[in-house]
């Protein structure tokens, strides 16, 4: 028994110790990220463990992902996509060969009726020993014909699970190009693709809004409390987001310490009240849990209708135009763009978030 069990104690060891390094250097739990410091503790691969060593502490998810390409190309970005395209081209290949020999056998059995047609048609008399052959002969030729369809069936059966499967990893690695690896929240791919679609139609600029908002003061958080308590506030405030507003409402990280809400089939009246709900949320939150002290976090938000802007990126201007309004006038706050004065003629490109 204790020889069986230390195999498993020295595997509980080293995950253990993968995990724990990777909290302590600040790197995000991502299975390809656990892939390489796992490769790089168990000496396994000298090269990479020097270049996991030469990151030094933090290092980004750009970093991380280029040992990825170097040492698992199989299992990152480019590699994903050429192997699912090699494996897509054998497998039609094999559809194809499966279809013409297909083609072949039917053939072959229609040549065989013809055959047996232009002879039951030259013939007025057949003995009974004749029809028994030709009775034989199609017989096998319609037996040897459906199980050849069945094979053929079955192995279509497997190249389309196959296939489905290639399909559902390129599905999985899509979402994750898409989504923001901390919070887990779409990012800002993702984000400009679905606002560049408000403007495809008159529906879409008619009755739809873009929240942005901004955490107060996160500078100031992270150099107190140090940025893995940051990161933490960070993933709280995405869960806030997301678990206090329908399905159908778009929420993105769009960078730092920004989020970004696209709203669809509202009014601004409405679209205020979903922000500001999410603003006193935020400020109920207490963080204490996540680092003594810490207290609560405010945000500040910004909203604009659609059809307020000419574009996607001038209601993302607008939208920002709000939000640093509400950063300048107290912060924890929610500014609607159609109440601001535009003749005022603030330089708002000179206010910098904080």
């Amino acid at each position: 028994m204790q020889t069986a069990q230390a195999p498993t104690d020295r595997g509980n060891e080293i995950a253990s110790t993968v995990v724990a390094t990777m909290v302590q250097m600040g790197v995000i739990g991502l299975p390809r990220n656990y892939e390489i410091f796992y490769e790089a503790l168990t000496g396994s691969n000298p090269a990479l463990s020097l270049e996991v060593i030469a990151l030094g502490n933090r290092p980004t998810q750009e970093q991380l992902d280029e040992i990825g390409r170097k040492f698992f190309a199989q299992n990152h970005e480019q590699g994903i996509v050429e192997q699912a395209r090699e494996i897509i081209a054998r497998e039609l290949e094999g559809v194809a060969t499966l279809l013409r020999s297909e083609r072949n056998y039917i053939e072959r059995y229609g040549k065989v009726l013809d055959e047996t047609s232009s002879g039951l048609n030259s013939r007025t008399v057949m003995s009974q020993e004749l029809l028994q052959k030709i009775v034989g002969v199609m017989s096998v030729a319609t037996a040897s014909t459906i199980d050849h369809g069945k094979q053929v069936a079955s192995t279509l059966g497997d190249k389309s699970a196959e296939l489905e499967t290639v399909k559902s990893k390129l599905e999985e690695y899509k979402k994750l190009a898409d989504t923001d690896p901390l919070t887990h929240v779409w990012n800002r791919r993702a984000f400009d693709k679905r606002i560049s679609k408000i403007y495809n139609d008159n529906r879409g600029v008619l009755f739809s809004a873009l929240i942005l908002a901004d955490i107060d003061r996160f500078k100031e958080i992270n150099d107190r409390h140090g940025h893995p308590a940051g990161d933490q506030i960070l993933r709280i405030i995405a869960d806030i987001f997301q678990s206090s507003v329908h399905q159908d409402i778009f929420v993105a990280r769009t960078g730092g310490e920004e989020f970004a809400l696209i709203v669809e089939g509202t009014t601004e009246e409405a679209t205020f009240e979903i922000a500001d709900r999410i603003r006193m949320l935020v400020a109920q939150t207490s963080l204490k849990d996540v680092q003594p002290g810490c207290g609560q976090v405010t945000i500040s938000m910004g909203v604009c209708m659609a059809a307020d802007a000419d574009s996607a990126d001038d209601l993302y201007a607008k939208a920002d135009r709000a939000l640093y309004r509400s950063k300048l006038i107290g912060r924890n706050r929610v500014t609607r763009y159609s109440t601001i004065a535009e003749r005022q003629g603030k330089n708002w490109l000179l206010y910098k978030k904080d």
